[in-house]
């Protein structure tokens, strides 16, 4: 039905058939696109539109091209207005086709991922890196943005994309504190972000994540020093870049209410955005009196609930290393 409207308009409005048929034959044929692509239309008139797209090579270059898009937006103006965005136009489009993109095509989305594990230092550069979005990027409290892939229309302002990122944490921050497993050393949902974030930095392993956080709890109850590595390395680079050298003895003794050898009790903050995967674990940790844990030297940890056992297992650890080494 449009389409036959379109045609006896075009006949009413030249008189003639012929000249009805070779505007239709225009308006409907291959466009000289070789390959879809993304382009961006800017606010603007219905020229400045058709010059864009013919500057994209979407729609044939030239002065009768362009009047026989202006001629077909305004015989289809019913159809709906068109939009200036980043928009997907298929290979060889038809200025009808170029048409319906601009009038209900949806905007290109891109995506950003945020690693969990991140500090807000390195999710600032993250974000600041994205030259798709624009505007200042507002400071970023440590632990405050939620670790996973988001899309956006290009123009998004960081500010606004930040506010996504940090909606998304407290949303799941709040449903799991409302679940969670009650403990007198986890009062609230900064302290349970907080130990999240040891949790995410010690193990990359999501069935491990429940036995570290017991770990972290039974020396709270105990009044036991965390002794997390983690935290110095924190203290040390305020998560502004990785520690690129292994942590020495008097690391350990560096000064700051982050490092958990020296202080007891939590750290003042998160030190990373810890994943759901950790907040989960943070929430509902394991069964059991283990104290400690070391890398096994294959990804994961074995843990222990003596002191003796522990040795054991650090110098089984150390072993293991020698070999690595000598071979």
């Amino acid at each position: 039905m449009r389409k036959t409207l379109f045609f006896l308009l075009l006949f009413l409005f030249f008189g003639a058939g012929g000249v009805s048929l070779k505007l239709w034959t225009d308006y409907t044929k291959a466009g000289p696109l070789s390959a879809s692509a993304d382009i961006v239309i800017p606010h603007g008139n219905y020229l400045s539109t058709i010059h864009t797209l013919q500057d994209a090579n979407v729609l044939p270059k030239g002065y009768y091209a362009e009047r026989v898009t202006l001629l077909a937006i305004g015989l289809t103006r019913k159809d709906g207005q068109l939009h200036a965005a980043e928009l997907h136009f298929p290979a060889h489009a038809s200025i009808e086709q170029a048409l319906t993109v601009l009038r209900h095509g949806k905007p290109v989305m891109h995506k950003l991922t945020i690693p969990e594990g991140l500090s807000a230092a390195q999710i600032e550069a993250l974000i600041n890196e994205d030259d798709l979005l624009t505007g200042t990027l507002p400071h970023i409290p440590e632990g405050s943005v939620m670790p996973e892939t988001y899309s956006y229309i290009r123009n998004t302002s960081r500010a606004d994309f930040l506010t996504r990122t940090q909606s998304a944490m407290q949303q799941a921050v709040a449903k799991i504190w409302q679940e969670r497993a009650a403990s007198p050393e986890i009062p609230d949902p900064h302290a349970l972000v907080t130990l999240a974030s040891l949790i995410e930095k010690e193990t990359a392993l999501p069935d491990e994540r429940p036995l570290v956080a017991r770990v972290f709890l039974n020396r709270l109850q105990s009044g036991m020093k965390l002794q997390t590595d983690p935290t110095v390395i924190y203290a040390l680079t305020n998560g502004a870049t990785p520690l690129d050298r292994s942590l020495t003895h008097s690391d350990l003794h560096t000064a700051n209410p982050y490092n958990t050898y020296m202080y007891a009790g939590l750290p003042p903050g998160p030190i990373c955005a810890p994943s759901l995967s950790a907040l989960t674990a943070a929430a509902h940790p394991a069964e059991g009196d283990v104290l400690y844990f070391v890398a096994d030297g294959t990804g994961g940890h074995k843990f222990s609930k003596t002191l003796g056992d522990h040795n054991k297992n650090v110098s089984a650890f150390r072993k293991t290393q020698q070999n690595s080494n000598d071979k």
